[in-house]
């Protein structure tokens, strides 16, 4: 199932919202935000970019038939591979979203874009539930959880520029 996101950071150019979401203090401040019931961030530079590693547990806001599967909470993982900015300014990023212990997941692609005096942020994935029959079903539930923690951070990181 295809997700795609798109946000603006306005008047924030695009090296100040990527000092943001690769600051670990503001990603761990957003793990509580959210109401994360545990956490792990690390933020590992590599050249002009950086690795951001989000490990977190929280409660699975799913409908039942998804909770009777993944139990109460969720354990997620996600892995974002940022690269040093192109010819102009711009930033993208590999981003992996697991539920660890289950078989789901979105692989896509996270961008900064520079727009005037703001910053678009779009992430483009495919979310992949691998079980037989039910999976499909499944699918648009663990997107409309990404969206949703995306969201939040977004709108939690608006607040710190």
């Amino acid at each position: 199932m295809k997700l795609t996101e798109s946000f603006s950071y306005e008047g924030a150019d695009v090296e100040a919202v990527y000092a943001l979401i690769t600051d670990q203090a503001f990603r761990t401040e957003s793990c509580a935000n959210q109401g994360s019931l545990e956490y792990e961030v690390t933020v590992e530079p590599s050249g002009d970019g950086a690795t951001v590693t989000v490990v977190r547990t929280q409660e699975a806001d799913m409908p039942d038939f998804v909770k009777k599967l993944t139990g109460s909470t969720v354990k997620v993982k996600q892995t974002e591979v940022w690269s040093g900015p192109d010819a102009g300014g711009n930033r993208s990023a590999d981003v992996k979203v697991s539920i660890i212990g289950q078989p789901a997941e979105m692989v896509g692609t996270a961008n900064l874009i520079a727009n005037g005096a703001a910053t678009d942020f779009t992430l483009d994935g495919d979310v992949k539930v691998s079980i037989p029959f039910i999976g499909k079903k499944i699918e648009p539930e663990v997107a409309k959880a990404i969206r949703s923690s995306l969201r939040e951070e977004v709108e939690y990181g608006q607040t710190k520029l």
